[in-house]
């Protein structure tokens, strides 16, 4: 749908500049108006046609099943429960920043983990989430998250 939605979006452009020669505008002696018109028309259609290629590159590759299908291809450990808090640590330049999240499930006691980087908006306080994590450099960095 949406890559027959970009070939479209290419396509329209290409016919203005086809207007555009036959009228006579750029042919016999071609005014500024008609060259400018032509070269953004065309600069529309190649970013167009660039993303449909992009696009179709992406279907046929199998990348285009979101996170949720390749869930149990990523690499990490897995962890769930309700988000008590979110604290945030912004560090000295040089520095990775951190976020303290508290998850607890139910009938568990709560667990802290130390995550690189500001994840405050990715883990909302009350949420109950399913986060994935992978280790890079002696960090925890957040690689998925799945509401419930």
């Amino acid at each position: 749908m949406v890559l027959g939605l970009l070939v479209l979006l290419a396509t329209i452009p290409l016919l203005g500049v086809v207007w555009i020669a036959l009228s006579g505008s750029l042919l016999p002696q071609p005014t500024v108006d008609a060259l400018f018109t032509s070269l953004i028309l065309l600069a529309t259609s190649g970013i167009f046609g660039a993303t449909a290629l992009f696009e179709l590159r992406r279907c046929l590759s199998g990348a285009g099943r979101g996170l949720a299908a390749n869930s149990r291809l990523l690499p990490g450990s897995l962890r769930r429960g309700r988000v008590r808090d979110v604290t945030f640590y912004e560090a000295d330049v040089g520095h990775p920043n951190k976020s303290i999240v508290t998850l607890a499930e139910d009938g568990r006691s709560a667990e802290t983990l130390v995550l690189s980087g500001d994840v405050r908006n990715a883990l909302p306080v009350g949420q109950k989430v399913q986060i994935r994590l992978r280790k890079q450099d002696g960090q925890n960095i957040l690689v998925e998250v799945q509401y419930s």
